[in-house]
């Protein structure tokens, strides 16, 4: 009986698209879930959204430190899979589970500790605005040890060829946040009413749910666990090293937006409102760029393993085909109808102008951004995660000196912006023909050269 999850053999074109567009789904489920938060709290005001924007910055290195075991987890279970060794694969997401614990237990506790002196570290000068950053930050905190884990599975999931079950269970989730957001924010229906707290509870309970759903479908499909809870250190060495230079590429990304974030608050709190809800408009496309980076991430690492090497050649090509098109379509949503758009999160006219003004500036760089990230998951596959995290260090740490450059002149605020735009066409540049100069090496006689 064929498995419909073998992408090493059959259509490219469909084997690509039938993993990708669930893969895609999740990731617009998941902006769903930040942009069903900002809609609801954009109602509650602009300091709430600065609130909840600032404390997110930090919440971000969560994700990032995650990144240190669910890349190298995706990378080496999808090459095991493509080897036919299902033992090794599970073994790699059990050592993969049992250290994602671990590492986000010890986040978790740095962040209750130091939250005070981290949301200081922006100088508000806003006692409100403050206590809700430090609420919100507090409680969403825990929330990251379920979506860590979620993370983890999904990458498991994808690693076999799936991306239909993670989808289905994250589609879960997010119908249980949308009930969930408004009576708690809003307190209806005999509910307290509780505000960014209610965000943040709304989606950690709902996070939970979908991870604790997705930990037994995984169990119970791929037989993890089955002898025990058994840790293999030579596997975790494995996994870190894959997974630390996407890792710090990630905490150094996080680390640059703080730094931008704090030259955003110098024109206010309205600012820093307009980078929060304009990141959640954007991420109609870096987030489902994510997921097609997932998708060709799985697709070339079960190819290599396969030892297919012409199939992962047209599996890039045709990944960034499609790219292309979501970049183009994504650019002219955002630099022709910019006002309508942001108005749908905040209403203030003055707000709004600067929304606009960021969406068309963004709208510039979308190709160029949704191209060097599905070739992210291209090196992902092959299981060489340096060259993507150079080219992002470098081109994203840019930005700091072209922020302060540009916003000193007379585009004030929207030099800021176009530092982001600037440094994006640069790493969509410079990326893809790194990965292609790179393809040169797989021989026609199907043997791999390597650095």
């Amino acid at each position: 009986m064929k498995n419909k999850n073998d992408l090493t053999q059959g259509s490219i074109l469909y084997k690509l698209t039938f993993l990708s567009l669930p893969i895609m789904g999740m990731s617009l489920i998941q902006m769903a879930y930040n942009m069903i938060d900002m809609i609801w709290i954009g109602r509650l005001g602009n300091s709430a959204v600065a609130a909840v924007g600032t404390a997110g910055f930090f919440l971000k290195f969560g994700f990032a430190i995650t990144a240190l075991i669910f890349i190298g987890t995706g990378i080496r279970t999808s090459q095991s899979v493509g080897e036919k060794d299902y033992e090794k694969a599970n073994s790699y997401a059990e050592t993969s589970i049992i250290n994602t614990i671990g590492l986000i237990t010890i986040f978790i506790a740095g962040i209750l500790i130091l939250r005070y002196q981290l949301i200081g570290f922006f100088n508000l000068n806003n006692p409100e605005i403050e206590k809700m950053a430090v609420d919100y930050m507090t409680i969403t905190a825990f929330g990251i040890f379920f979506s860590a884990l979620s993370l983890v599975f999904t990458r498991i999931f994808n690693g076999h060829g799936d991306s239909k079950t993670p989808f289905l269970i994250t589609s879960i989730g997010l119908v249980l946040n949308i009930i969930l957001d408004p009576i708690l924010i809003f307190g209806l229906f005999g509910a307290p009413r509780l505000g960014v707290i209610g965000a943040a509870i709304a989606t950690i309970f709902a996070q939970g749910i979908v991870s604790i759903i997705l930990f037994i479908y995984l169990r119970k499909k791929y037989k993890i666990f089955t002898h025990g809870f058994i840790y293999d250190m030579e596997k975790t060495r494995d996994i870190f090293k894959i997974g630390t230079p996407i890792a710090a590429q990630r905490i150094l990304f996080t680390g640059f937006s703080v730094f931008i974030a704090r030259i955003i608050a110098n024109w206010g709190t309205d600012a820093i409102a307009v980078q929060r809800i304009g990141v959640q408009i954007e991420s109609l496309s870096w987030i489902t760029a994510g997921g097609f980076q997932g998708a060709l991430a799985a697709f070339v690492g079960q190819n290599y393993g396969a030892k297919e090497y012409d199939r992962i050649k047209k599996g890039y090509f045709n990944a960034i085909g499609i790219i292309t098109v979501l970049g183009v379509f994504v650019s002219f949503i955002l630099i022709v109808f910019p006002e309508p758009i942001f108005r749908i999160f905040l209403q203030d006219d003055y707000i709004v102008s600067l929304g606009a003004n960021y969406l068309r500036i963004l709208g510039v760089s979308q190709l160029f951004m949704v191209v060097e990230m599905t070739t992210v998951g291209g090196f992902q596959g092959i299981g060489k995660t340096m060259p993507p995290s150079i080219v992002s260090i470098i081109f994203t740490g840019s930005r700091i000196p072209m922020a302060l450059i540009l916003s000193a002149t007379t585009l004030g605020l929207n030099g800021i912006w176009w530092s982001i735009t600037i440094s994006s066409i640069l790493k969509g540049i410079v990326l893809p023909i790194w990965f292609m100069i790179h393809l040169k090496k797989f021989k026609e006689d199907k043997t791999l050269i390597t650095n």
